[in-house]
Protein backbone atom coordinates (compact mmCIF):
# COMPACT_ATOMS: atom_id res chain seq x y z
CA UNK A 1 0.00 0.00 0.00
CA UNK A 2 1.42 3.38 -1.01
CA UNK A 3 0.94 6.07 1.62
CA UNK A 4 1.07 9.82 1.19
CA UNK A 5 3.04 11.44 4.01
CA UNK A 6 3.58 15.08 4.90
CA UNK A 7 6.58 16.12 6.99
CA UNK A 8 5.87 19.65 8.23
CA UNK A 9 9.15 21.27 9.15
CA UNK A 10 12.01 19.57 7.29
CA UNK A 11 15.65 20.43 7.80
CA UNK A 12 19.02 18.68 7.93
CA UNK A 13 19.05 16.09 10.67
CA UNK A 14 15.92 14.40 11.98
CA UNK A 15 13.46 15.92 9.49
CA UNK A 16 15.56 14.68 6.58
CA UNK A 17 16.02 11.26 8.19
CA UNK A 18 12.24 10.89 8.58
CA UNK A 19 11.68 11.84 4.95
CA UNK A 20 14.33 9.41 3.71
CA UNK A 21 12.99 6.55 5.82
CA UNK A 22 9.41 7.09 4.67
CA UNK A 23 10.46 7.20 1.01
CA UNK A 24 12.46 4.00 1.54
CA UNK A 25 9.28 2.37 2.87
CA UNK A 26 7.40 3.25 -0.32
CA UNK A 27 5.67 6.47 0.77
CA UNK A 28 5.16 9.55 -1.34
CA UNK A 29 6.51 12.32 0.88
CA UNK A 30 5.76 16.04 0.81
CA UNK A 31 8.45 18.23 2.34
CA UNK A 32 7.15 21.43 3.96
CA UNK A 33 9.62 24.10 5.08
CA UNK A 34 10.53 27.73 4.49
CA UNK A 35 13.97 27.07 2.99
CA UNK A 36 13.05 26.44 -0.64
CA UNK A 37 16.56 25.65 -1.87
CA UNK A 38 17.09 22.97 0.78
CA UNK A 39 13.84 21.06 0.33
CA UNK A 40 14.10 21.25 -3.46
CA UNK A 41 17.60 19.76 -3.28
CA UNK A 42 16.40 17.04 -0.92
CA UNK A 43 13.39 16.25 -3.11
CA UNK A 44 15.64 15.97 -6.16
CA UNK A 45 17.85 13.54 -4.27
CA UNK A 46 14.86 11.45 -3.13
CA UNK A 47 13.36 11.25 -6.62
CA UNK A 48 9.80 11.19 -7.87
CA UNK A 49 8.45 10.01 -4.49
CA UNK A 50 9.27 13.38 -2.90
CA UNK A 51 7.63 16.77 -3.39
CA UNK A 52 9.10 20.07 -2.19
CA UNK A 53 6.40 22.46 -1.02
CA UNK A 54 7.92 25.74 0.26
CA UNK A 55 5.76 26.74 3.21
CA UNK A 56 5.95 29.25 6.04
CA UNK A 57 4.15 27.32 8.75
CA UNK A 58 3.32 30.51 10.63
CA UNK A 59 1.06 31.58 7.75
CA UNK A 60 -2.32 29.79 7.65
CA UNK A 61 -2.91 30.56 3.98
CA UNK A 62 0.40 28.91 3.04
CA UNK A 63 -0.44 25.75 5.00
CA UNK A 64 -3.81 25.53 3.27
CA UNK A 65 -2.20 25.97 -0.15
CA UNK A 66 0.48 23.41 0.67
CA UNK A 67 -2.03 20.67 1.46
CA UNK A 68 -3.99 21.49 -1.68
CA UNK A 69 -0.80 20.97 -3.69
CA UNK A 70 -0.05 17.69 -1.91
CA UNK A 71 -3.52 16.36 -2.69
CA UNK A 72 -3.23 17.48 -6.28
CA UNK A 73 0.13 15.78 -6.79
CA UNK A 74 0.01 12.77 -4.44
CA UNK A 75 -3.60 12.35 -3.31
CA UNK A 76 -5.12 12.23 0.19
CA UNK A 77 -2.80 12.43 3.20
CA UNK A 78 -2.33 9.21 5.20
CA UNK A 79 0.55 10.25 7.48
CA UNK A 80 1.46 13.61 8.99
CA UNK A 81 4.58 14.40 11.00
CA UNK A 82 4.29 17.73 12.83
CA UNK A 83 8.00 18.37 13.22
CA UNK A 84 8.37 22.15 13.27
CA UNK A 85 9.42 23.98 16.41
CA UNK A 86 11.25 27.10 17.42
CA UNK A 87 11.64 29.70 20.09
CA UNK A 88 14.03 32.35 21.33
CA UNK A 89 16.33 30.95 24.00
CA UNK A 90 15.46 33.59 26.57
CA UNK A 91 14.00 33.60 30.04
CA UNK A 92 10.61 34.95 31.02
CA UNK A 93 11.90 38.48 31.75
CA UNK A 94 13.79 38.81 28.48
CA UNK A 95 11.60 37.16 25.86
CA UNK A 96 9.40 39.54 23.90
CA UNK A 97 5.71 38.94 23.36
CA UNK A 98 6.35 38.57 19.63
CA UNK A 99 9.04 35.94 20.25
CA UNK A 100 6.79 34.10 22.67
CA UNK A 101 3.88 34.10 20.23
CA UNK A 102 6.04 32.99 17.30
CA UNK A 103 7.10 29.84 19.19
CA UNK A 104 3.43 29.00 19.67
CA UNK A 105 2.61 29.75 16.03
CA UNK A 106 5.38 27.47 14.73
CA UNK A 107 4.60 24.60 17.09
CA UNK A 108 1.08 24.43 18.46
CA UNK A 109 -0.89 26.51 15.96
CA UNK A 110 0.80 25.11 12.86
CA UNK A 111 0.50 21.62 14.34
CA UNK A 112 -3.22 22.11 14.81
CA UNK A 113 -3.83 23.50 11.33
CA UNK A 114 -1.73 20.81 9.60
CA UNK A 115 -3.61 18.19 11.60
CA UNK A 116 -6.98 19.68 10.62
CA UNK A 117 -5.97 19.49 6.96
CA UNK A 118 -4.78 15.88 7.28
CA UNK A 119 -7.82 14.83 9.29
CA UNK A 120 -10.08 15.98 6.47
CA UNK A 121 -8.48 13.22 4.38
CA UNK A 122 -8.12 10.62 7.11
CA UNK A 123 -11.74 10.93 8.20
CA UNK A 124 -13.31 11.66 4.83
CA UNK A 125 -14.15 15.24 5.75
CA UNK A 126 -13.88 18.38 3.66
CA UNK A 127 -10.80 17.24 1.77
CA UNK A 128 -11.94 16.10 -1.66
CA UNK A 129 -9.20 13.51 -2.05
CA UNK A 130 -9.08 14.03 -5.82
CA UNK A 131 -5.31 14.28 -6.20
CA UNK A 132 -3.50 13.32 -9.37
CA UNK A 133 -1.52 10.48 -7.82
CA UNK A 134 -1.25 7.04 -9.37
CA UNK A 135 -4.41 5.76 -7.70
CA UNK A 136 -2.90 3.03 -5.57
CA UNK A 137 -2.90 4.88 -2.26
CA UNK A 138 -5.50 4.69 0.49
CA UNK A 139 -8.85 6.34 -0.14
CA UNK A 140 -10.00 9.32 1.88
CA UNK A 141 -11.52 8.30 5.19
CA UNK A 142 -9.44 5.16 5.84
CA UNK A 143 -7.76 6.54 8.98
CA UNK A 144 -4.11 7.43 9.29
CA UNK A 145 -1.23 8.46 11.57
CA UNK A 146 -0.27 11.84 13.03
CA UNK A 147 3.03 12.13 14.89
CA UNK A 148 4.15 15.17 16.88
CA UNK A 149 7.83 15.73 17.61
CA UNK A 150 8.37 16.69 21.22
CA UNK A 151 11.42 17.38 23.36
CA UNK A 152 12.66 17.23 26.93
CA UNK A 153 10.98 20.62 27.27
CA UNK A 154 7.62 18.97 26.51
CA UNK A 155 7.61 17.43 29.98
CA UNK A 156 10.11 19.54 31.93
CA UNK A 157 10.43 23.29 31.62
CA UNK A 158 13.92 24.50 30.78
CA UNK A 159 15.68 27.45 32.37
CA UNK A 160 16.06 30.24 29.85
CA UNK A 161 13.58 28.82 27.34
CA UNK A 162 10.23 30.28 28.33
CA UNK A 163 8.86 30.41 24.78
CA UNK A 164 10.19 27.06 23.56
CA UNK A 165 9.14 25.14 26.69
CA UNK A 166 5.67 26.70 26.77
CA UNK A 167 5.11 25.88 23.09
CA UNK A 168 6.29 22.30 23.56
CA UNK A 169 3.94 21.81 26.52
CA UNK A 170 1.11 23.07 24.30
CA UNK A 171 2.04 20.63 21.53
CA UNK A 172 2.01 17.73 23.98
CA UNK A 173 -1.43 18.69 25.27
CA UNK A 174 -2.73 19.00 21.71
CA UNK A 175 -1.40 15.56 20.81
CA UNK A 176 -2.92 13.90 23.87
CA UNK A 177 -6.28 15.56 23.29
CA UNK A 178 -6.32 14.56 19.63
CA UNK A 179 -5.34 10.98 20.43
CA UNK A 180 -8.38 10.58 22.65
CA UNK A 181 -10.69 12.32 20.19
CA UNK A 182 -9.63 10.59 16.99
CA UNK A 183 -8.18 7.25 18.11
CA UNK A 184 -11.64 5.68 18.27
CA UNK A 185 -12.16 6.88 14.68
CA UNK A 186 -9.09 5.13 13.34
CA UNK A 187 -6.46 7.87 13.51
CA UNK A 188 -3.31 7.06 15.49
CA UNK A 189 -1.98 10.21 17.15
CA UNK A 190 1.38 9.91 18.92
CA UNK A 191 3.76 12.28 20.66
CA UNK A 192 7.51 11.54 20.63
CA UNK A 193 9.66 12.97 23.42
CA UNK A 194 13.19 13.46 22.09
CA UNK A 195 14.89 13.45 25.48
CA UNK A 196 18.43 14.42 24.55
CA UNK A 197 20.54 15.98 21.87
CA UNK A 198 20.33 14.72 18.29
CA UNK A 199 23.64 13.96 16.60
CA UNK A 200 24.31 16.87 14.21
CA UNK A 201 24.55 16.01 10.51
CA UNK A 202 27.31 18.48 9.64
CA UNK A 203 30.02 17.96 12.25
CA UNK A 204 31.66 15.31 14.40
CA UNK A 205 30.93 15.24 18.13
CA UNK A 206 33.31 14.26 20.90
CA UNK A 207 31.06 11.66 22.54
CA UNK A 208 28.60 10.37 19.91
CA UNK A 209 27.12 7.84 22.35
CA UNK A 210 25.58 10.77 24.23
CA UNK A 211 23.48 11.75 21.21
CA UNK A 212 20.47 10.21 19.53
CA UNK A 213 21.03 8.94 15.99
CA UNK A 214 18.51 10.70 13.71
CA UNK A 215 18.19 7.63 11.47
CA UNK A 216 17.36 5.51 14.52
CA UNK A 217 14.74 8.04 15.61
CA UNK A 218 13.23 7.85 12.12
CA UNK A 219 12.97 4.06 12.56
CA UNK A 220 10.81 4.68 15.62
CA UNK A 221 8.59 7.09 13.71
CA UNK A 222 8.00 4.48 11.03
CA UNK A 223 7.20 1.92 13.73
CA UNK A 224 4.41 4.22 14.92
CA UNK A 225 2.97 4.30 11.40
CA UNK A 226 3.04 0.49 11.21
CA UNK A 227 1.76 -0.27 14.72
CA UNK A 228 -1.20 -2.59 15.10
CA UNK A 229 -4.26 -0.73 16.34
CA UNK A 230 -4.47 -3.00 19.39
CA UNK A 231 -1.13 -1.62 20.68
CA UNK A 232 -1.04 2.02 19.61
CA UNK A 233 1.49 4.21 21.41
CA UNK A 234 0.33 7.57 22.74
CA UNK A 235 3.72 8.82 23.93
CA UNK A 236 7.15 7.47 23.08
CA UNK A 237 10.26 8.55 25.01
CA UNK A 238 13.57 8.31 23.16
CA UNK A 239 16.91 9.00 24.84
CA UNK A 240 20.54 7.95 24.41
CA UNK A 241 21.80 5.08 26.53
CA UNK A 242 24.06 6.76 29.06
CA UNK A 243 24.95 5.97 32.64
CA UNK A 244 22.26 7.99 34.45
CA UNK A 245 19.51 6.06 32.66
Amino acid sequence: MTRTAVVAGVGPGLGESIARRFVAEGCRVALLARTESYIESLAADLGDAALAVPTDLTRPEEIEAAFEEVRREFGPVDVLVNHASGGAWKGARDVSLDEFERAWRVGARAGLQCSQEALDDMLGGDGDGTGSGDGDGTESGDGGTIVFTGATSSVRGRDGAAAFSSAKFAVRGLAESMAREFGPRGVHVAHVVIDGGIRPPDRAVENPEEYLDPDAIADSYWHLVEQDRSTWTLELDLRPHVEEF
